[in-house]
């Protein structure tokens, strides 16, 4: 990316509050979250309740993130994971991702991916919901908190920033989202520079339609069970 593009990420990011896209986007996530936990709640109990007789532990991953200029959050999301797993392996291999030199694995169907290697340490319930997507609902949470839009950027954990170039550090230039351009575009299996690339496309691009195209293939792409992880 040339200075002049990082230049124009950001004064469209810095013009943002002065338009009437991010109040009306706002108003958006907060309709559409207040209205799908009128039906997702007795759902998200279900999933609580088999996690918590799948494995012990609490049913909640609960992690510290970096959110819209930098800001840290705690992100919420169902375990996947058995409640005594050592990251340390995977926070190597993250950084090494960050940095450009990670390699791909396999995962569990032999699929390449930019992910840790850590299939023996996902429960049962975990991998159903990780290939669903159905661990992301409880971050409906951070979106009506105002931690998390819909559509962004996914936030990653703060030693993961610290590996960031000035160009990457403008991903955080707008608020993190569930899903965003480069979930749609890859997910998993996809180099982090790869991930930047679309994030940015989506901070200069940002529109109503935009993000409805994005919803619209996350939908697809979950039903279709493609890319999840």
């Amino acid at each position: 990316m040339s200075e002049t593009e990082i230049y124009q990420v950001k004064r469209l990011a810095e013009s943002a509050p002065a338009q009437v896209y991010p109040y009306i986007k706002r108003l958006i996530d907060l309709a559409i979250c207040a209205l799908a936990l009128i039906w997702l709640l007795p759902i998200m109990g279900l999933i609580a309740l088999a996690i918590v007789l799948d494995s012990p532990g609490s049913f909640l991953f609960v992690q510290t993130r970096i959110g819209k200029d930098g800001r840290p959050f705690r992100i919420y999301k169902f375990r996947t994971m058995s409640s005594n797993y050592d990251s340390s392996e995977d926070r190597k291999y993250m950084a090494a991702f960050v940095a450009g030199i990670a390699g791909p694995n396999k995962d569990g169907e032999g699929k390449t991916t930019f992910k840790p290697a850590m299939d023996s340490h996902i429960t049962r319930v975990g991998r159903f919901l990780r290939k669903s997507s159905l661990d992301e609902l409880p971050q409906i949470w951070n979106v009506l908190r105002g931690d998390m839009s819909l559509i962004g950027p996914r936030p990653n954990v703060p030693w993961e920033v610290e590996q960031y170039t000035e160009i990457q550090r403008q991903r955080l230039a707008v608020l993190p989202g569930i899903t965003g351009l480069a979930q749609v575009r890859g997910r998993s299996n996809v180099t982090f520079q790869e991930i930047v690339e679309h994030d940015l496309d989506y901070v200069r691009r940002q529109s109503f339609m935009l993000d409805m195209q994005i919803l619209w293939w996350t939908v697809a792409q979950v039903l279709g069970q493609q890319d999840a992880g």
